[in-house]
Order: C-alpha cells, then structure tokens, then sequence
C-alpha cells in the first residue's frame, strides 16, 4: 500500500497528521518548511526533527514529487518539462524567461475536456484531474532545475494557463492557492499569481472570493458565433451571459481582467473584429493580451500577417485599451500557448 503523500496535505492538514504522530504543532511548520521552503525530499534531512519524529514519517509517509521524464530548452531559454505522475500520466509544464524573473505555466488537468479547436491540448480529451500536490509539486521541479543549473533569475510568476481548465478542477485549485500563498512555504504573491479559463460561470465568483490570484480570461472570440466555431464547448456558456458574470467580478484596486485574444489568420483578425471586441469589453476593467497563433501539427488554423495583428492592436488602443502582444517563447519545442500535448516522442 503506498504510503501517504504530503504534497498533497495543506498546512492544517499536515498539523492534524503530524498531531496524530504524537507532535506538536510547531514541529508540522518544520515539516512543511523542509518540504516547500527547502524542498526536502528524505525525512532524515529534516535536522530539527527528532530522532523519532523522522523515524515515525518515514514509516508513515513520503514525499513524492512528479517524475521528470523530459526537459527541453528553447533557443529563447524556455523549458518545457514532460512529467510522469504516480498512476503513469503524462503533463507538462513550461519556464518561461522574462527580463529579470522567470515566469511558470502550470497545467491542472491530464489533458482537457473543452476541445477548443485550436489548442494541441484539447486534442487529447480528458482523462483526470491533477491533485493539489500534483500542481504545486510542478514548482519544486521547476525551482530544483534552476537550481541545478545556476540560473541567476528567480521563479517569480505564477500563470495556470497550462494542460486543463483550472476551474473544472475548482478543489485542488483552491487547495493550490492556499498553498502558494503560505509564508511559510512557497510564499508567492497573490499579485504574480494569475488563473486563466474559458469562464466557467459557476466557478467564476468563488474564484474572485477567494482574492488569491489575478483573472484571465481566454476569450479568443469577438462574438458569439466565431467563439461557437473555435471554442464548441466553452461557447455553449452564451458570451452576453459570460460579460454580465464578468462585470460582478470582484477585483483589487490598480487591477483589471486580463482578456486573452488568440489572433488565428483569416478568422478573428479583422478591425472589424477588434471593434466588435472593444464594444464586447465595454461594461469591464479589461486589459487585453494579444497572441499570435503557433501552429500546431494537425490543426487546420495558420498563423496571421504581421500587418494585420499590428492594425488590430491599433484599433484597439486608438479606443483607449491596453493591448499587449504577447511574445511567442518556447514554439521550437512546442512549448508556447496551445502547444502543449505531453508527447514523449518529442
């Protein structure tokens, strides 16, 4: 029978265990500092521990970190790591550099159940949601590695735009929020943690409850119909009511919703499109993020003219937004947005 894994305990969770080991309070925030500050993984390297506290964890529990199969580095400096979880499933989750910081993308699902047309993800189905210490056990991977390799800049950002839809798997996101947000632990701002979905209203409000992170939402569509022929299911929520949900949500003085607009060439990237959007954003405190699609093997969407993607943003900060075009990092190992697919072949 395996043993308990405490990755997967919150803090008062691990106070409970650790209680019924006969230790005190105190003795599970040494615990849960080894593991999330100093990423231990053997009990006897928990020098603050007694004799028999070790001894007792070790015949009780471990600490298992997701496998890493495979990492590859992008010619940018992206890295993109193929990860084998205890029951032989396969994610991954990227690094990606910035000017002074690195920033992580982080899947939440074994694939996804949406499908959105686009995305070598969807291709994939669903086939389960990842635990809590399955996503934050992605971050110990990624801070060893840098690490390991002496890299100079820190992991500082946090984005869950990886495999899945964060909101599907609502209970080991919020777990995961609590955890990043311990200071005793992974200590993580809540201003560089950002949830990105398609907008799964039921879900929305309690996300914004929480105040644990900043909202994304993956739009891609400027009205109904198109965001029908691209994204099937996520559409099956009607855009009208997605903005009504979305002028309610509860969000932090100085900040804004992060709206991401996938351009893909000959379908959304009109100015007429940008001007359907801009009215579509009307009602909220939005900030867009444009991105200019990857190509992905198999799929029938291509990549849009340069040209046009500059008179698209233009339209839209002639009316006032701020619209960024998010660089493309990591496509040469098919790492950038809806690239990722867990293939070990690659």
């Amino acid at each position: 029978m395996m043993k308990s894994n405490l990755l997967e305990f919150t803090q008062p969770e691990l106070t409970d265990f650790m209680a019924d080991l006969g230790e005190k309070p105190f003795r599970a925030k040494q615990v849960w500092q080894w593991i999330w500050q100093k990423g231990v993984v053997d009990f006897e390297a928990m020098t603050n521990l007694s004799k028999d506290a070790r001894a007792q964890l070790s015949d009780t529990a471990e600490i298992r970190w997701p496998m890493v199969e495979k990492a590859l580095v992008s010619a940018d400096g992206t890295v993109k790591f193929l990860l084998g979880l205890d029951d032989g499933s396969k994610v991954e989750t990227v690094l990606i550099p910035e000017k002074d910081h690195f920033t992580q993308c982080l899947s939440t699902q074994v694939g996804c159940a949406l499908g959105c047309r686009f995305c070598s993800t969807g291709t994939l189905g669903f086939t389960r949601n990842m635990t809590s210490g399955e996503i934050l056990g992605q971050i110990l991977v990624a801070r060893r590695w840098l690490e390991e390799h002496e890299e100079p800049l820190r992991l500082r950002n946090l984005v869950f735009m990886g495999m899945g839809e964060p909101l599907l798997n609502f209970e080991a996101l919020e777990r995961s929020l609590h955890g990043l947000n311990s200071d005793l632990g992974l200590d993580f701002s809540t201003r560089r943690i950002t949830v990105s979905t398609v907008g799964i209203v039921p879900k929305l409000q309690a996300l914004g409850e929480l105040a644990l992170s900043s909202l994304a939402v993956s739009l891609h569509a400027p009205n109904q119909a198109i965001r029908e022929q691209i994204m099937p299911k996520a559409a099956r929520t009607p855009l009208a009511e997605l903005m009504d949900e979305l002028a309610r949500y509860p969000i932090r003085n100085r900040e804004s919703i992060t709206f991401e607009y996938l351009l893909l060439g000959g379908i959304n990237d009109e100015p007429e499109h940008a001007r359907e959007l801009i009215r579509l954003l009307s009602r909220v405190k939005a900030k867009i993020n444009l991105i200019a699609y990857n190509a992905s093997p198999g799929l029938p969407f291509k990549r849009p003219d340069p040209a046009r993607v500059e008179a698209f943003q233009n339209v839209l900060r002639a009316k006032g937004f701020t619209a960024t075009l998010r660089k493309s990092k990591g496509s040469d190992i098919k790492a950038a947005c809806g690239q990722l697919a867990a293939n070990p072949e690659e």
